[in-house]
């Protein structure tokens, strides 16, 4: 087996592992990044819309990752009646996206190396020393300073550090969406906007969504709560929402199917042991009330890049050590999600008469303010105005 030494190995290159190796080269640290995909950026498991305030964090897009600009969401109540939201963002080509991330990362000096599955953390007196696993069907051994293992909602590696990662089951979304061609839209300026769907006929506990990626093709899925029973499953809601809306999808076709599951909560207070940090959605740094999960890796990412250089810097990678990465995640990230966590917890217990309700007692503004966890309040005295309805409202304040 061939031994490589590395001041950091990644596990996982989406935005968390790519974002945090090319801060990582940039500090003069050796990194190198191991994805068990063929391909980076596929499959895709993503609705592909990011807010254009991204590129404060990682630059500009390039254009031929951006499939649409979007100046807008408009979020749908059950009676078709909608809130129109501003707010400059991209739907995104995340094959072509992905791939960037790792290329811009490599330009700083990490190394990437995909078809590559990790299968076991090396452990010596209680520290993680590095990594085993096959490339190419090849076993080998890799060591490092650190690991980082931002491999997505799916695997299980943190558990081998002792971190406990999985999520409880009311805090996944099961989510399926289909790339359609053939799209017809009603009003002429569509195609600028993200549709959110919220119905509990169609989507429970959940909400369905259109993300236009072109003039005529959008991603067009839903999340819901798991269920074994397939009359509650999510291709059975999938279905009964595209059903739903003749006018736009009656004449288009599917060229894709993606699904997966997405952590909507469970927020991890302790994040590190020694010599390992858990990042990205792999660590539940994704947005509770609409599932977004890019920003929040990219930023999780770049926190844990930071800690870890000064980690690896210092000579002191111990948990103790590497516990800055809690702290700083939480003040920067970590108690706004809580707030929106709030919001989602609220919202999923609402009826649809509730939420046509909000309709008229919300403004654009408020549905912005509302996903960045601010101005909760706003909604609690709207709900206050039901009775019954006053026990969630004061679960927001």
């Amino acid at each position: 087996m061939d031994m490589d030494h590395f001041d950091v190995i990644i596990i996982g290159a989406g935005p968390a592992g790519s974002c945090a190796a090319k801060k990582l080269a940039q500090a003069g640290l050796s990194v190198m990044v191991y994805d068990r995909r063929e391909e980076l950026g596929v499959p895709v498991r993503c609705g592909e819309g990011v807010e254009k305030k991204i590129e404060e964090f990682i630059g500009p897009i390039p254009q031929r990752a951006i499939c649409q600009n979007i100046k807008g969401a408009r979020v749908y109540a059950p009676n078709g009646r909608f809130l129109e939201a501003p707010g400059l963002g991209y739907v995104l080509d995340r094959k072509v996206f992905d791939k960037w991330l790792a290329e811009e990362a490599v330009r700083a000096g990490a190394k990437v190396r995909c078809n590559t599955l990790i299968t076991e953390l090396l452990i010596e007196d209680g520290y993680i020393k590095g990594v085993r696993g096959r490339n190419m069907g090849n076993t080998f051994e890799a060591r490092a300073k650190v690991v980082i293992s931002a491999t997505g909602a799916e695997s299980p590696i943190a558990m081998q550090a002792g971190i406990r990662t999985p999520c409880p089951m009311n805090t996944v979304d099961t989510c399926i969406e289909y790339e359609m061609s053939g799209v017809v839209w009603e009003r002429p300026d569509d195609p600028q906007f993200i549709h959110v769907y919220l119905n509990n006929e169609i989507a429970p506990r959940g909400y369905a969504w259109s993300f236009p990626k072109g003039p005529d093709s959008s991603n067009v899925g839903l999340g819901v709560i798991p269920s074994t029973d397939m009359s509650k499953s999510a291709l059975h809601y999938q279905e009964k929402f595209v059903a739903s809306n003749p006018k736009w999808f009656s004449k288009a076709s599917i060229l894709e199917v993606k699904a997966g599951a997405v952590p909507i909560g469970g927020l991890l207070k302790d994040m590190v042991s020694n010599g390992f940090v858990v990042c990205g959605e792999a660590a539940h740094h994704v947005n509770p009330i609409h599932g977004g999960g890019i920003k929040e890796a990219v930023i999780s990412g770049q926190i844990a890049a930071d800690v870890v250089t000064k980690a690896v810097k210092s000579g002191n990678v111990s948990k103790e050590a590497l516990s800055e990465f809690n702290e700083k995640w939480w003040e920067i990230r970590g108690n706004h999600l809580k707030k929106v966590e709030k919001l989602r917890e609220v919202v999923e217990k609402l009826s649809d008469d509730d939420l046509n309700g909000l309709v008229d007692a919300l403004t654009p503004q408020d549905i912005i303010e509302f996903s960045r966890g601010s101005k909760l309040s706003v909604l609690a005295k709207a709900l206050m105005r039901k009775p019954r309805l006053i026990t969630l409202a004061r679960h927001l304040l």
